[in-house]
């Protein structure tokens, strides 16, 4: 007879995540894991069948957490305004102790190298689709600009998330809003 699981697997999941976020796939050991999430190395492979899978699991309940976010952009009527928002609130988002963690996405990808596992690129990938379709999308139909401009400003807009994740693990928050205020002057 299988034993029953004595936690609930996304209370452990969100755990395991905060730990991936700031220390990484590579700097997370399975100890740590253990520690974290208040459950051994059986359940974890057990119910995630490996530190890959928990980490794919914790990737997918970031990009779910944010997905709340990006919600909010394609709901609004000023595409600008909305992807701005979307700025401060990652900040609060990936608020840490004093510094942020920058986002677990962004962190990922810049961990990651051929040998990774297709799954974590997959999902990085998708999230990267997916943030750039909403921001290009939100400019072209919400506010009137030209396909090829807001496919370009959608470009500037993720390479300014990926400035602005590294940026909010080593800057003081008025730093940021600055970076972020003077992002937003040109559109």
């Amino acid at each position: 007879m299988s034993r029953k699981k004595q936690y609930i697997e996304e209370d452990v999941v969100e755990k395991a995540m905060h730990l991936f976020w700031v220390k990484g796939y590579e700097h997370t050991s399975l100890q740590m894991l253990e520690k974290q999430m208040g459950i051994n190395k059986f359940s974890i492979y057990s119910t995630f069948g490996s530190k890959d899978g928990l980490y794919i699991e914790s990737l997918k309940l970031y990009r779910q957490r944010v997905g709340i976010l990006i919600k909010e952009i394609e709901a609004s009527n000023d595409a600008v305004l909305a992807i701005k928002a979307y700025f401060y609130k990652f900040l609060r988002l990936s608020a840490g102790n004093g510094l942020g963690k920058g986002c677990f996405i962004g962190n990922t990808l810049n961990e990651i190298d051929a040998n990774a596992d297709l799954k974590i690129v997959e999902q990085v990938e998708q999230f990267r689709h997916d943030l750039r379709h909403v921001f290009c999308n939100q400019l072209l139909l919400k506010n009137g600009k030209e396909k090829k401009i807001a496919e370009a400003q959608a470009d500037y807009l993720m390479i300014s998330m990926i400035g602005l994740s590294s940026a909010s693990k080593v800057c003081t928050h008025s730093q940021l809003e600055n970076y972020i205020e003077n992002i937003f002057k040109g559109l």
